[in-house]
């Protein structure tokens, strides 16, 4: 179970890249678009609702407006976390698929069932996940199934997580997607399977944290 919590951890900590949020005035070449993934669009609308799901979650779990406020502040690069997550499960969906690995809803719970005896309870894994890694209880389970994904993926290549040899098979899948971020949320780096600032001069830097969820 260590070794599983070490993995989920690993990955999600490679989710949360935190970064300045950016304005361009959006990428022509796919408008309304956050990102083009493998020629599919995560659209900007796509991305609000799944920040605006961590901010609900945020507040019903802390009704105390000061103390959701200091969430916020905790949570301050959400937008951009969140597209990176998007893509990111896409790119370690597509590795998977090239390594022939599939992952069933049992495994997913055996996973799920393991963290929640060391939490405490499923309410005290949601709480976790969500205060830790901004995922809101109705995407634990998506989430958790990306951790199985990984696992097994790294098992498949003879590695683990943190290897080198687990990166690049994310890395090539990230070259065969031909992923493409909307300058405004920064670039998609495929060696790193992850999201960097863009490198763009006309890009203005305006703010270090992202404010309301819908204010991009």
């Amino acid at each position: 179970m260590h070794r599983r919590r070490r993995t989920a951890l690993l990955l999600t900590a490679a989710i949360a890249a935190a970064a300045p949020l950016l304005t361009a005035c959006g990428n022509d070449a796919h408008p309304g678009a956050a990102a083009v993934v493998g020629g599919e669009r995560i659209t900007v609308s796509q991305l609000e609702n799944r920040v605006d799901e961590v901010r609900a979650a945020q507040r019903a779990a802390v009704p105390d407006e000061a103390q959701y406020q200091q969430a916020i502040a905790r949570t301050g690069g959400l937008t951009r976390d969140t597209l990176h997550s998007m893509v990111l499960d896409r790119v370690l969906e597509r590795a998977a698929r090239d390594a022939g690995v599939t992952v069933s809803d049992r495994e997913v719970q055996q996973l799920r069932s393991g963290f929640e005896e060391q939490a405490g309870g499923a309410k005290a894994l949601e709480t976790a996940w969500l205060q830790q890694y901004g995922v809101p209880p109705q995407r634990l389970d998506e989430n958790l199934r990306l951790q199985v994904t990984a696992q097994k993926l790294a098992q498949r290549l003879g590695t683990d997580t943190s290897r080198p040899e687990f990166w690049k098979a994310l890395s090539d899948a990230s070259e065969e997607l031909d992923v493409d971020l909307n300058p405004r949320y920064g670039e998609w780096d495929a060696e790193k399977s992850s999201r960097v600032d863009a490198k763009t001069p006309w890009i203005k830097d305006v703010t270090a944290t992202d404010g309301p969820p819908l204010a991009l």
